[in-house]
C-alpha cells in the first residue's frame, strides 16, 4: 500500500505555480511562453496588465484572467483543500516529473497527483481502446498490462471503462504499478462506477494524475488534451479495440506526432471494434500478439 504522504510545506512552496494552474482560458503553450519571458510563476504573479498585453498573444480577457483577484485571494484555501484531499502538484521544475513527457510540444507545466509520485520516471507504455469493449478487448487488455507490469513496466491509461479500466486491473493483479491519467479534477471520479479502481490503483503504489485543477468536472474537451499525456508519459501506446471513428485515435494521432511507438492489437473483422485498429496495422502500425512483441519490454 501507497503510504507517501502530503507535505504541505511543498504545496505553500509551490503557490505560485497553483495559482497559475488556477488560470482559466490558459493553455500550456501560453503558459511556457510567460515562463520563457519570466522565469518563474511569482513574476507572473505579479506582473501588471500593461506588461501581460506587451506578450505576444495575450488579451484584454487574458490578462483578465491572470489578474483575477478573487483566484488570488482564495489560494490559501485552495492549498489548504489540496492537502485535505491529498494532492500533491508536481512541476516542470522537480525531479519526479516524467522526463520524457517534457519533451513533447505541449507539455503541462505542472501535474497534479494522488499516489505514489516515484513511479512517474519508471518504464511506461499506455494502453487505449473502446469504453464498450468486447469480451476479447477486455482480455487482451488485462494481458498485456498483467504481463508488462510483471516486467516492471508502469501501465499507463485513462480509467475510462472499458479497455482503460481493464489495463488498470491487469497490472494490479499483477502487482505492478498503473498510472490513470484523468480529464478532470482529481477531487471528481468519472465514472462514478470506477471509484473502486481508483482508489485500488493509489493503495497498490500507484498514482493518479490531472494537469486538471481540483473541482474541474469531466467536460468532453478535457480528454483529448489528456490523451496526449497518456502517449507523452509513455514510450510508446498499445491499441486494443477501436471502432472506424474513436477517440482512441485521436491518442494515436498524438503518439505518432511524439515520436512514440504504436503497436495493435489485431481484432476479428467481424467485430465494429476492430475496424479502426485493423485500419492502423493496414496503415504501417506494429501489429502484437503476444507483450514480447512490444520492444524492450
Amino acid at each position: 500500500m501507497y503510504k507517501g504522504g502530503i507535505n504541505i510545506e511543498k504545496l505553500e512552496n509551490n503557490r505560485y505555480w497553483i495559482w497559475l494552474s488556477l488560470i482559466k482560458n490558459l493553455g500550456s503553450i501560453r503558459k511556457q511562453k510567460l515562463l520563457q519571458i519570466y522565469k518563474n510563476p511569482e513574476r507572473i504573479y505579479n506582473l501588471t496588465k500593461e506588461e501581460i498585453l506587451k506578450v505576444k498573444g495575450f488579451n484584454e480577457i487574458l490578462a483578465t484572467n491572470l489578474l483575477n483577484q478573487n483566484i488570488k485571494e482564495n489560494l490559501d484555501k485552495y492549498i489548504q483543500k489540496m492537502n485535505k484531499e491529498k494532492v500533491n502538484i508536481i512541476t516542470i521544475e522537480d525531479e519526479e516529473y516524467p522526463k520524457i513527457l517534457r519533451n513533447i510540444y505541449d507539455y503541462p507545466i505542472s501535474l497534479y497527483i494522488k499516489g505514489n509520485e516515484k513511479i512517474l520516471n519508471n518504464r511506461s507504455v499506455g494502453i487505449i481502446g473502446c469504453r464498450n469493449a468486447t469480451q476479447y478487448g477486455i482480455k487482451m487488455a488485462q494481458y498485456f498490462a498483467y504481463n508488462l507490469a510483471k516486467n516492471d513496466v508502469n501501465i499507463v491509461s485513462g480509467l475510462a471503462r472499458g479497455i482503460d479500466s481493464h489495463s488498470h486491473i491487469g497490472a494490479i493483479k499483477a502487482k505492478g504499478k498503473t498510472i490513470g491519467v484523468i480529464g478532470s479534477g482529481l477531487d471528481i471520479v468519472y465514472p462514478r462506477e470506477n471509484e473502486y479502481l481508483y482508489k485500488k490503483i493509489i493503495e497498490e503504489n500507484g498514482a493518479i494524475i490531472s494537469e486538471y485543477p481540483l473541482g474541474v468536472e469531466p467536460a468532453k474537451m478535457n480528454f483529448p488534451a489528456r490523451n496526449r499525456i497518456i502517449s507523452g508519459m509513455s514510450k510508446g501506446i498499445i491499441v486494443i479495440e477501436a471502432k472506424k471513428k474513436s477517440g482512441t485515435l485521436i491518442t494515436v494521432d498524438f503518439a505518432l506526432e511524439q515520436g512514440r511507438d504504436v503497436y495493435v492489437v489485431p481484432g476479428n473483422i467481424n467485430s465494429i471494434n476492430s475496424v479502426g485498429t485493423n485500419d492502423l496495422i493496414k496503415q504501417g502500425a506494429k501489429m502484437v500478439t503476444t507483450y514480447k512483441d512490444i520492444d524492450d519490454y
